[in-house]
């Protein structure tokens, strides 16, 4: 397995949109988004913090269908 990198909100942020996502609202510092065209995709929320958790990148990665090593060369 993979290990997670550890990466801001903004860097996950600019990685989904690079792959499709917009956003949709922010509330607060959490960005929602959603994939207008690819059903796979389920929308994300995602804490614009300095470095997200593991568990929360994770679920990030999870609900965007993505993989790590996908998300890698995203970034």
């Amino acid at each position: 397995m993979t290990r997670l990198p550890v990466v801001s909100g903004r860097e996950v942020i600019a990685a989904l949109v690079r792959i499709g996502y917009g956003v949709v609202r922010q509330r607060g510092s959490h960005v929602r988004m959603r994939h207008p065209t690819d059903t796979n995709r389920r929308p994300v929320t995602v804490p614009d913090h300095r470095t997200l958790k593991p568990g929360t990148l994770h679920a990030i990665l999870r609900d965007a269908n993505l993989s790590v090593e996908q998300l890698r060369e995203l970034l």
